[in-house]
């Protein structure tokens, strides 16, 4: 129930993401917000390339001041507050935008006050996520946010092909005014859960955050005191604040080389702008104007197929990043998509797809074999690593850096594909194959391996001079020969029974090169 509460946040972005591609194509739309030389004939209306562009991109523009405010948002609030309040931003845009008549921007600026409140989920949810699910199954709870955007998407096109053929404006405002649903459920919903417990031992709140860790962990409260796990994750989490007590930490120290803070800054910004650079967003976006110029007759059906193997896939994706970690998926996962766009790309250029039907059907089951590597892989792996990879001292701060690096580059993308596609068709493809292939690269050189480790002794890996990326999926704490015994020991502890041969002092602080944890 965690999970799929705060993940709300992601089915909020991605019914406001899938949503925008079929209204984009509705005739009462068109009618009251395009460029027409009738107005009482959809066919003689069509949206220049800088509108277009603008109402679709404007989300990602508030989406990415939102990630930069969220991060303040959450500290200040609490994790649980702040998701309530970004929930009632996002109502006020989607009141916005159903209130349009006529003035195309009015709808856009609508859409840009929503992307305040969804940037800021963006931010705060994987975040929340990753400070309370127990380190065996963080992988898996924090990946539902990713698995709720393919739902939320899937939601939207299918409410939109039930929603396009009704008369008038309710074609379109129907399926935008269903919005106010979602954030009513998460903003709701979300204050019955417990807060985040690194949050609450940051405040002093000690109590608290034992009885947060206990519930999340399914250990009845009056053993909480004498149980392992939460013994061991209590004195992680003290230590580590006690540390962080000596250093003023602010938003500046995202940037600071102490601590490989620089390094985990700069290596989730760019992990968060290769997820957009994969190319999923030019489907999901633009989909029915790109099927459309395939010869599909009804762009909607294909739409629709392309959110259900999204959305089926990101269960598979669950269990890959949970079974396989972070590192193998992500490298895996670039090189296939690479291969799929390459063939897309290359059959949409060869011949033209609106006049051979064998060369529009290879499209169509490349961008879903496509969908299918980027919804198991890319898609859920690098909300985990946002949630994951960042000290506690500053997470918040970093969390919203890498967030607006995805909005930053997710408004590119959206503002700029009509230009782009303009210019050089399908061969828009081959940019993102080179961009999927990129980013496997990076992966290997840069990031470290995180599965199975508590957020506390992430941070240790990552200040261990010994320890590389590539070497780092071996790597655990002192006190445990190797990850596989760490695996062992905490599955032991979470059954209540004290596991063979375990040593007292690892539940004591740990030296590590350099610094007291």
């Amino acid at each position: 129930m965690l999970a799929v509460l705060a993940s709300m946040g992601g089915f909020i972005f991605g019914y406001d993401t899938g949503q925008i591609s079929d209204i984009l194509l509705m005739p009462d739309f068109l009618q009251r917000f395009a460029q027409c030389t009738d107005r009482s004939d959809a066919s003689t209306c069509h949206f220049s390339i800088v509108r277009e562009g603008l109402i679709v991109a404007l989300l990602s523009i508030g989406t990415m001041i939102g990630a930069l405010g969220g991060s303040w948002t959450a500290d200040f609030l609490g994790r649980r507050l702040a998701m309530t309040a970004e929930c009632l931003i996002f109502m006020v845009g989607v009141i916005v935008q159903i209130t349009s008549n006529h003035v195309w921007a009015q709808f856009a600026v609508g859409r840009l006050i929503s992307g305040l409140g969804v940037g800021a989920l963006s931010a705060a949810v994987p975040m929340y996520q990753a400070e309370t699910a127990p380190p065996p199954i963080r992988g898996s709870l924090t990946a539902t946010y990713q698995l709720f955007i393919t739902f939320g998407i899937l939601v939207a096109y299918c409410i939109g092909i039930g929603t396009r053929n009704i008369e008038g404006s309710g074609s379109w405002r129907t399926l935008v005014g269903i919005g106010l649903i979602w954030p009513l459920i998460l903003g709701l919903g979300i204050l019955t859960m417990p807060e985040s417990p690194r949050w609450l031992a940051s405040k002093g709140r000690h109590d608290e955050a034992r009885v947060s860790l206990a519930r999340s962990r399914g250990i009845p409260l009056e053993e909480a005191e004498h149980n392992r796990t939460i013994h061991r994750e209590m004195e992680d989490m003290l230590s580590a604040l006690e540390y962080e007590k000596g250093i003023k930490a602010g938003f500046w120290d995202c940037f600071s080389p102490r601590d490989k803070q620089l390094y985990r800054t700069l290596l989730m910004m760019t992990l968060q702008m290769f997820q957009q650079l994969t190319g999923a967003n030019y489907f999901f976006y633009y989909g029915a104007t790109v099927f459309q110029s395939v010869g599909i007759s009804d762009s909607y059906i294909t739409q629709i197929i392309l959110g259900a193997v999204n959305f089926g896939c990101t269960f598979l994706g669950m269990y890959v990043m949970e079974k396989f970690g972070r590192r193998v998926p992500l490298i895996l996962g670039g090189i296939w998509q690479s291969a799929w766009l390459f063939v897309f790309a290359a059959a949409g250029t060869a011949k033209d797809p609106s006049t051979n039907p064998g060369i529009g059907k290879l499209m169509i089951i490349s961008a879903c074999l496509f969908i299918l590597g980027y919804a198991s892989t890319w898609a859920p792996g690098v909300w985990i690593l946002t949630g994951e990879t960042f000290p506690t001292r500053t997470r918040s701060y970093q969390a919203s850096i890498a967030a607006m690096s995805n909005w930053l580059w997710n408004f590119l993308l959206a503002f700029f594909t009509p230009f782009i596609v303009n210019a050089i068709g399908f061969r828009y493809g081959f940019i993102f194959a080179a961009c999927n292939l990129t980013g496997a690269v990076v992966v290997y050189f840069f990031l470290y391996e995180s599965s199975d480790l508590s957020l506390e002794s992430v941070d240790m890996m990552y200040c261990d001079p010994d320890c590389k990326p590539w070497t780092s999926r071996s790597w655990a704490p002192e006190g445990f020969a190797d990850r596989a015994d760490l695996i062992v020991q905490d599955r032991a502890a979470v059954k209540h029974k004290a596991p063979e041969g375990i040593e007292e002092a690892r539940l004591e602080k740990v030296e590590v090169p350099n610094r007291q944890v």
